[in-house]
């Protein structure tokens, strides 16, 4: 698989991850109706449907997934909630990817 299309995929993966997790916080929060848990639950779903796409051990998607989740989670947190993250934030974010790249694409004997 190429790099960009696993980084596309892992995209997908996180979105479908953060909105199935933040629509439930939503309706605990008491900001949005019961019937989101119904989208959300479809999105977890789709979450984990996702993850097997990878031509690769679980562990090691597992594992690099993590570096895309916390870029996309701090997307979500500038766009959605409109916090921009702080300069740690990114630098954190941008470690997280190179660890993911790492992880994903080095050369494998």
């Amino acid at each position: 698989m190429n790099i960009l299309k696993t980084t596309a995929l892992f995209l997908l993966t996180a979105i479908a991850e953060i909105m199935g997790c933040y629509l439930p916080y939503l309706w605990i929060k008491g900001r949005a109706p019961v019937w989101v848990l119904a989208p959300a639950s479809v999105s977890l779903a789709l979450f984990v449907y996702l993850l097997t796409l990878h031509p690769t051990d679980a562990g090691r998607v597992y594992a690099a997934y993590g570096g895309v989740y916390v870029a996309t989670a701090l997307l979500w947190l500038w766009l959605i909630d409109g916090v921009r993250p702080h300069m740690w934030d990114i630098t954190g974010s941008v470690v997280a990817i190179l660890g993911m790249a790492i992880i994903m694409f080095a050369p494998r004997s």
